[in-house]
């Protein structure tokens, strides 16, 4: 007679309160991206000393990113995960304050400043998805990723309407309600962390502290290497996609709403399957779907390529929406079960930072291959990378150690 299937251990109530709590600060926190991304270039083009430089605030934002992604994992290791969001929320207030002086000033260089602390502040919030992770039970972790990663979908939504209603609050003087309002959205959304307790990682006292030769040898562990690749494979070519799409079809002739539209359906597309996606992974493994994600950025790519239509463009970018949520959702899952406590810290840095790395160069590489060699081009450019990066998931899934096992170490 078979052995009964193992039952998933119930989740207490301490961490569902620590769940929810992480959960509902996220969501606030996240509605001031898409706020961001509309914000950038409106502002850059009221106060860049030339158009030439209009979209300078966005791009140091991402540079902030970078930068920022590996020292915020540091501080979250040593003193906690609430502090380092209490940290980034200070971050997101204080860019808030300096995007809304910048505009009654007319301050260009004050502008930049705003949005580099927005890059560290938006980096910040990344984290959470690792720590839903913490907070509960191993095989309820790719399921409390997934439903973090739903308040992007409210934040598509939400997010744009707040600008509207605030972005004319201290008129005449354009936007600055817009970014002042970021401050509100972030103190409403640091309220929930009161009630949240992310256990930390204790280290025990004769575990040696990793340095760089050890962190090498994490990153070369199969699990952990197939995470980071299909993490950064999956950022960078949704970014190199998603962000010349609006350029693109407005060269094509379409109007910015349309533009704006399909740039809507695609976000919607990224955050809707999150509510299915860690349901999927729980029940055949994190390789299929990272797998299945890569194969619908590879569809993406060749649909976007195939033509200019309206019908192209929607198809292509909400493709790509999912094949980014499977990508990336997949990725983070397999990190979070592959590292121990100790190692949490610098290796979710070393990944974030990476997979920031990847969209850095992708959205500055996207602009430049879009005009010069025009949207064609541009959507076959990442097949290549892609293909590579399939092959190695599925030649390292391969291996005895195989991703669909509780225990990966």
């Amino acid at each position: 007679m078979s052995a009964p299937a193992p039952i998933d251990p119930p989740i207490s109530a301490r961490s569902n309160a620590n769940f929810i709590g992480l959960l509902a600060a996220n969501t606030i926190l996240t509605a001031a991206m898409p706020m961001l991304i509309i914000l950038g270039g409106l502002a850059g083009l009221l106060l860049a000393p030339s158009t030439a430089l209009a979209t300078l605030p966005p791009s140091v934002q991402t540079f902030a990113g970078l930068v920022a992604t590996g020292p915020l994992s540091l501080l979250m290791g040593r003193y906690g995960r609430r502090v380092g969001f209490v940290v980034g929320g200070a971050l997101a207030i204080a860019g808030g304050f300096a995007g809304a002086l910048a505009l009654v000033w007319s301050s260009f260089a004050l502008l930049l400043t705003a949005h580099l602390a927005f890059g560290a502040a938006l980096a910040c919030y990344l984290y959470f998805r690792f720590a839903a992770a913490e907070v509960v039970t191993e095989s309820w972790r790719p399921v409390a990723i997934s439903l973090v990663l739903t308040s992007g979908l409210i934040a598509a939504f939400v997010g744009p309407q707040v600008f509207i209603w605030t972005k004319d609050l201290f008129a005449p003087t354009p936007l600055a309600g817009a970014y002042a309002a970021i401050c509100g959205i972030t103190l409403i959304g640091l309220l929930p962390l009161a009630f949240v307790r992310v256990p930390r990682a204790t280290v025990p006292a004769s575990r040696p502290r990793l340095d760089g030769q050890a962190l090498l040898a994490i990153l070369r562990r199969g699990p952990v290497l197939m995470a980071v690749i299909a993490g950064a494979v999956s950022q960078g070519i949704m970014v190199l996609l998603m962000a010349p799409t609006p350029l693109a079809m407005t060269g094509a002739g379409y109007s910015e709403a349309v533009a704006g539209d399909v740039v809507r359906w695609h976000v919607i597309a990224m955050f809707a399957p999150s509510f299915f996606t860690g349901v999927v992974i729980k029940r055949v493994g994190t390789v299929p779907v990272v797998v299945t994600g890569l194969l619908l950025l590879s569809a993406s790519s060749l649909l976007a390529a195939s033509g200019m239509s309206a019908h192209h463009f929607y198809g292509a970018l909400i493709v790509l929406g999912i094949g980014w949520n499977f990508g990336f959702i997949g990725a983070t899952a397999m990190l979070a079960s592959a590292v121990s406590a100790d190692e949490r810290a610098i290796v979710q840095g070393t990944n974030d930072t990476l997979i920031a790395l990847a969209a850095t160069i992708c959205v500055f590489a996207s602009g430049a291959i879009v005009v010069e060699f025009g949207w064609t081009i541009l959507a076959l450019a990442g097949l290549p990378v892609l293909a590579v990066a399939l092959l190695w998931v599925l030649l390292l899934g391969r291996q005895p150690s195989d991703l669909r096992r509780k225990t990966f170490r």
